[in-house]
């Protein structure tokens, strides 16, 4: 087990480690616990009942936070034409094709954090999968990554679009912000990400779907919030 530090063992003091928070109360505990000198971000990790093993239950998707990460995002677009000018135009910080593809492949090049391609390039973009793969880059048709509408792609990444995918252990990582976001945007960004979670539930999920969630800050403790009731506030 990792050795914490002093100001994480501090703010572990201030929790009850076996209380379940509201949501509100819990964001509110995260910031108020942030103790690093930058701007740490909020991560949000959801226990699912759900077995990925199973390709019928894997989770998978993207929402776009309504207040943004907070984060600056640099986004990569694969298009030729008129495509490639739509790109530009709507704020793509890279845009091409082969040119791009080379650039990758010949000098190990990742100075991006999304990749855009239209439909008709993917099958040379194809060829980056054994690189871009194990890194979470490659463009996908699942989250909206594979698309000719490269304008909105572009602009909803910029705008504070995140993937999401539930991992071996059935959980799903996610920011929601940084501990500077004022409390109300924080929790707005909490329950968009809960809400697409909870309408991306796979028909043979049996059970209870939203299993825990826990709230923390990049240097900070987690603090447990009570699912079932944070899971019901969204529905309604």
């Amino acid at each position: 087990m990792p050795k914490r530090g002093k100001k994480y063992l501090e703010a572990a003091k201030a929790i009850d480690r076996n209380a379940f928070y509201d949501p509100t109360e819990a964001l509110e505990i995260v910031k108020k616990m942030s103790s690093a000198k930058f701007d740490e971000t909020v991560e949000v990790a959801v226990r699912l009942g759900v077995n990925p093993k199973h390709a019928d239950q894997q989770v998978r998707g993207a929402v776009v936070l309504p207040n943004g990460t907070g984060k600056t995002v640099k986004v990569l677009v694969f298009a030729k034409g008129d495509k490639a000018k739509e790109a530009e135009e709507a704020g793509a910080d890279f845009v091409g094709a082969e040119d791009m593809i080379q650039k990758i492949q010949s000098e190990n090049w990742f100075g991006f954090d999304v990749a855009i391609a239209t439909p008709d390039i993917m099958g040379q973009v194809g060829r980056l999968g054994r690189v871009l793969g194990p890194k979470g880059l490659m463009p996908n048709p699942k989250v909206g990554t594979v698309t000719f509408d490269v304008a909105k792609a572009v602009q909803d990444v910029k705008a504070g679009k995140i993937e999401y995918r539930v991992d071996k252990a059935g959980i799903v990582h996610a920011p929601i912000g940084k501990v500077s976001f004022a409390d109300d945007k924080l929790m707005e960004n909490f329950t968009a990400l809960l809400d697409a979670l909870i309408k991306a539930k796979p028909t043979a999920a049996k059970g209870t779907y939203v299993r825990s969630v826990t709230v923390s800050s990049t240097m900070g403790p987690g603090v447990r919030i009570n699912a079932q009731k944070a899971a019901g506030a969204v529905a309604q």
